[in-house]
């Protein structure tokens, strides 16, 4: 008898007409098989999908170059295809579910011709999880399968817990020719199925990663009373031994990973990875805010990485274990076949292949390295891995930090009093806009809990779920705010960030455990800066002070943009955001 899974997948083939279709088992000896298809059989932009770098000093490395016109999010072509335009909110592109699929089938007709389509079973989360959910995607290209292979935890566990049910999540991906005129990302909340055709590129072909976990999952969470955030989960170890959790929502390219591998400047303190991008919340029957990392790896942003300001992202990338590790559109070093990007230890090498492949003149402006490229590497390889990472019922949270990019305004570090000023605070988070999103650079864009681009749903409506959620907790994690970006007259950063981030995090965690009280501000808590572990800092008190400093006519501008932003959610915006928009006004203006 079929099941609905192989019924499924059945439909999708004689849609697409691969030349053969083939079931994915997760295993070693598979990965293998696929890195050579990809070497040897199949190609983007007439080069091979892989080519093996130098395993000596990066065992188990391979490099990926996509499609000049596939290096980022293609947000503009990211739809959420709800019945009704409402439902998606302003913060989403809308488009009726029947016009979208119209449209997808048209461009999917044959798109797979002469091409395998690769099946891939996977869980999100622990397959013993309770929180998990089982998926299956449907790829035509070998670099979507091994990076999914190391994103997820793909294989028969997921098609054990899948059975005969049509209870699971579904992907349709295909690189198709690649046109970005004929790329789009289509998502249908309501039957929990992302379609996606055009594109390499990982947020718009790994389905598993920003469309399933964020978009379609916070859609879930809503209706299933949970949220799917993006957030860095970690345990901060304190000399004594004993473990916070936290969880931290940073847009991409403002220190999500950095923060997730962080080597600690005090001694006795440790930070421990559970992961570097997604959180799923679920409300606990001890009343607490629990945690899981749906992804079993981390896909990072290349340059920047080094052993200064990310000593154990480096060690996890050239770690020698289980799973091969991924390069996508970094340079490459002909001299030694290494990967290369701006910012990586040691000097400029002499030859270099930029990003395209072409010969690279370093007297030009040009970057080697594509700004938004990547690694993908499995987050056992993390020396820095948490003892908790596949405990099925996850972490329970005692904070969650907010932060952006924010060069001015925006303090050091600043507490909410309580869990309602706290969900406003996320909802009024700016940063200054990055490479990883195809749009201008260094534009402020309010970003509510790093969310804008990933939730499926309303934001208002979402909004109000944050605060039902704090009803239900009768022990709330506190919420703060970071910047670590702050500047200074000259244009330097004040604070030294990386490593030195551990001195806000044990404020964070002494706040938490009640152990130093804190100053109030017309926006929240901020701390004394003799609570603040500043030995072996050479910042001049002057500068310190004025990373929480509170410029009100700088705020009473930042108000104005807040209030233009909250006016698109129009009667949706929730009563709580509104009374915390008057109070704040109120604070800065008297």
């Amino acid at each position: 008898m079929t099941t609905p899974l192989e019924k499924w997948v059945d439909e999708q083939a004689k849609l697409t007409r691969p030349k053969k279709i083939y079931w994915c088992d997760g295993s070693e000896k598979e990965a293998k098989m696929l890195l050579d298809i990809g070497m040897n059989e199949e190609k983007i932009n007439g080069q091979p999908v892989f080519e093996a770098l130098n395993h000596k000093n990066w065992p188990k490395a391979y490099y990926h170059r996509s499609h000049p016109s596939d290096v980022a999010r293609t947000e503009q072509l990211t739809f959420v295809c709800h019945k009704d335009k409402d439902t998606a909110g302003p913060n989403n592109n809308w488009m009726d579910p029947d016009e979208a699929k119209a449209k997808m089938r048209q461009l999917s007709e044959g798109c797979m011709k002469g091409r395998t389509m690769y099946v891939m079973p996977y869980t999100m989360g622990h397959p013993d999880s309770p929180y998990s959910k089982a998926c299956i995607q449907l790829t035509d290209i070998s670099y979507v399968v091994v990076s999914m292979r190391i994103m997820t935890r793909m294989g028969k566990s997921a098609l054990d817990k899948i059975g005969k049910s049509e209870n699971f999540v579904k992907g349709l991906h295909s690189i198709g020719d690649l046109d970005p005129n004929r790329r789009f990302i289509m998502h249908f909340p309501e039957e929990s199925f992302v379609w996606s055709i055009g594109s390499g590129y990982g947020g718009n072909a790994l389905l598993g990663k920003k469309c399933f976990s964020l978009r379609i999952a916070s859609c879930q969470g809503h209706k299933e009373g949970w949220l799917a955030e993006h957030m860095v989960i970690i345990g901060i170890e304190d000399p004594k031994g004993n473990v916070t959790y936290v969880t931290a929502a940073l847009p991409s390219a403002c220190g999500k990973t950095n923060l997730a591998m962080l080597e600690s400047a005090l001694p006795g303190y440790k930070v421990w990875t559970l992961g570097d991008d997604i959180a799923w919340l679920n409300v606990g029957e001890d009343g607490r805010l629990w945690a899981i990392n749906p992804e079993a790896g981390l896909f990072g942003v290349a340059p920047g990485t080094s052993m200064s300001t990310n000593p154990n992202m480096m060690r996890t990338l050239k770690a020698d274990k289980f799973f091969p590790t991924l390069f996508t559109n970094t340079a490459l070093n002909t001299d030694t076949n290494e990967p290369w990007w701006e910012g990586l230890d040691g000097g400029v090498p002499g030859n270099l292949l930029d990003w395209q492949g072409a010969n690279w003149d370093k007297s030009k402006s040009t970057k080697a390295a594509h700004p938004n490229s990547r690694f993908t590497v499995s987050i056992t390889n993390s020396p820095t891995l948490s003892k908790e990472f596949n405990n099925p019922k996850g972490v329970p949270i005692s904070a969650i930090i907010l932060g952006g990019k924010r060069t001015q305004l925006i303090p050091l570090v600043c507490e909410a009093p309580d869990w309602q000023s706290g969900v406003f605070t996320a909802v009024r988070t700016g940063s200054e806009t990055t490479a990883a999103a195809a749009h201008q650079v260094g534009v402020l864009r309010r970003d509510p809990m790093a969310m804008l681009p990933f939730c499926g749903y309303n934001m208002a409506d979402y909004f109000a779920h944050w605060l039902k959620i704090g009803k239900k907790l009768t022990h709330p994690p506190k919420i703060f705010s970071v910047n670590w970006f702050r500047m200074d007259d000259e244009g330097k950063y004040i604070w030294p960030g990386f490593g030195d981030n551990i001195r806000v995090l044990k404020w964070v965690i002494d706040r938490v455990n009640n152990k130093v009280d804190a100053k109030e501000t017309p926006i929240g808590l901020i701390p004394h800066l003799k609570d603040l572990s500043l030995e072996g800092l050479n910042i001049p008190h002057a500068k310190l002070a004025r990373l929480f400093e509170i410029d009100k006519d700088g705020w009473k501008a930042e108000i104005s943009d807040i209030e233009k932003f909250l006016s698109q959610f129009g009667s949706r915006l929730p009563e709580g955001i509104k009374e915390e928009f008057k109070k704040l006004s109120e604070e800065i203006c008297i």
